[in-house]
């Protein structure tokens, strides 16, 4: 007998109907033909069972489902083992990776390459939980610290697995990367311009963006469509900008730009708004700004952080540096290994991260690839939770246009799909790798580690074989994305972002928020 537990009412169904039929899919079809019944029939104890008949059962459903109800109604955590098998097979591969990455790097950005990992000579390890895994196509980072590499963990404790470690607050992470680009900003883009050209030819920081105007001043609207020829157009007329701030209240950033004129239309450039977003002053601009580094008060400089994290503004200064510098000597080799941040704002701390990468040359950088399943939270949401109370215009800023009042998120999820956002439809057939809920309702086999699940997930392997046993082919290999073409995004041009406050980066101190927001279902 192998490892596989299997609840004791499904191995007596599935024996019963398989002495008559003799066949493993023919069964698995008919056990379900009336779901209802099926389903009721459920709930008993699991018992051992060996290895090769539960991969068989498990086989068996994946294939009778796929061919009756579709491929995509049999899904997987990207975590379980079952996952590749599930992608190669044409189901739907849940993800909780952040959707950071996708909107700046772009939804076909693969993660670094297997050298890149080992090749990398600066790594920031940020988030809670987070190691430094392996996968069957990435070694471990550690080979890299016989050549030099230097590994910085970010968290909300001290690690030994670094060279230094830097203790944050909870959900404060996105000011602590905040305070990195302003360091960043200033020192590698205003004091001297060693990323000035890569800033130029891969990012969008050149690109012209409109300017509306908006109670006695301006507020960023849409992409102009077209770029300038220098990341700046200062050095001629200035307008005061309004900008979004969260860390005290939904209140308003008041910071000149530099402005051309095009036609009847207003406009400066992507990397003008930045600046003035991260607080970045230049004479001669409006506004209030930071008075330097030391400035606790306005966002976004390395003393202010020290308020919101705990991480002292000379550490901040010292890491940022540090990434700055290796990446210019080194051609963008650097790493940032992202893991579970403890905040419902998440969103907002990842691209903020990833925006350390953009400037500093690094894009290929971020530890995991975009585009590799269907987001976990926006399929429980639409699948397995009722219509939630949450009103997801609360979380606008202080300047929003109202186009979320009054509506939850679950709306706003049924209106993204509609319009081409990518989701699966509720899974028959669903493997989970830890406890999961609340889970859709209408599963025929549910594979996990608990109780509550019909059976634990045999070797990958051997539902593999059972599948070619019973199919006569061996499922395809999970695809995987090429590298991302065009332009990485700081500024997110969507009307939800804008409405959020957060088509540029920014911060959101930890506290309420609703499970789904808006700005995660923008690609």
């Amino acid at each position: 007998m192998g490892g596989s537990q299997v609840n004791q009412a499904l191995v007596r169904l599935y024996f019963e109907v398989r002495d008559a039929t003799r066949d493993p899919v023919a069964t698995w079809a008919k056990l379900t033909a009336n779901s209802q019944q099926y389903r009721a029939a459920r709930g008993e104890r699991r018992v051992p069972l060996d290895d090769a008949t539960v991969a068989e059962l498990v086989a068996a459903a994946m294939m009778h489902t796929a061919a009756q109800h579709g491929a995509d109604r049999v899904a997987a955590l990207a975590t379980s083992p079952l996952a590749r098998l599930v992608g190669g097979l044409g189901g739907a591969v849940l993800t909780e990776h952040p959707c950071a990455p996708e909107q700046v790097l772009g939804p076909r950005f693969a993660g670094p390459g297997a050298d890149d990992w080992a090749r990398a000579a600066y790594v920031l390890q940020w988030g809670e939980n987070n190691r430094l895994v392996r996968t069957p196509d990435t070694p471990w980072v550690i080979a890299g610290r016989y050549k030099g590499q230097k590994v910085v963990a970010v968290g909300t404790h001290p690690t030994r697995l670094s060279d230094e470690t830097l203790v944050v607050r909870p959900g404060t992470d996105g000011a602590l990367a905040m305070a990195m680009g302003h360091v960043l900003l200033k020192e590698f883009y205003l004091d001297r311009t060693p990323f000035a050209e890569h800033a130029m030819e891969r990012t969008d920081l050149p690109f012209l963006v409109r300017l509306r105007e908006r109670e006695e001043a301006y507020v960023p609207g849409g992409l102009l469509g077209s770029g300038c020829d220098r990341l700046s157009v200062y050095g001629g007329e200035a307008v005061e900008v309004l900008l979004p701030r969260f860390d005290d209240g939904p209140g308003v950033l008041r910071r000149g730009v530099p402005v051309l004129r095009e036609g009847e239309e207003l406009v400066t450039t992507v990397f003008d708004l930045l600046l003035a977003v991260y607080g970045v002053s230049r004479p001669g601009l409006p506004g209030v700004w930071p008075s330097g580094y030391a400035d606790r008060a306005e966002p976004y400089t390395p003393a202010w952080q020290e308020a919101c994290t705990g991480v002292a503004a000379s550490r901040t200064l010292k890491i940022a540096r540090e990434l700055g510098v290796t990446a210019e000597k080194t051609g963008g080799r650097c790493l940032i290994v992202p893991g579970r941040l403890e905040t419902p704002h998440a969103d907002t701390a990842y691209r903020a991260m990833v925006a350390l990468l953009v400037l500093t040359g690094c894009g290929g950088g971020w530890a995991q690839k975009s585009g590799a399943g269907i987001p976990l939270v926006p399929y429980l949401c639409l699948h397995a939770c009722g219509e939630d109370l949450s009103d997801v215009g609360a979380l606008s800023w202080a300047l929003a246009e109202g186009l979320f009042a009054r509506r939850t998120s679950r709306s706003v999820l049924l209106e993204a799909v509609r319009d081409g956002w990518p989701m699966a439809p509720p899974p028959r057939v669903l493997a989970l790798p830890r406890p999961i809920y609340p889970l859709p309702p209408d599963v025929d086999l549910l594979i996990g580690p608990d109780d509550h699940c019909d059976l634990s997930a045999p070797e990958a392997e051997l539902v593999a074989d059972a599948v070619e046993k019973l199919s006569g082919r061996r499922p395809a290999a999970e695809t995987v994305s090429g590298p991302g073409g065009g332009r990485m995004r700081l500024l997110v041009d969507h009307a939800w972002m804008h409405e959020y406050g957060e088509a540029l980066p920014t911060y959101r101190p930890p506290g309420l928020g609703v499970p789904l927001k808006p700005t995660q279902l923008v690609l």
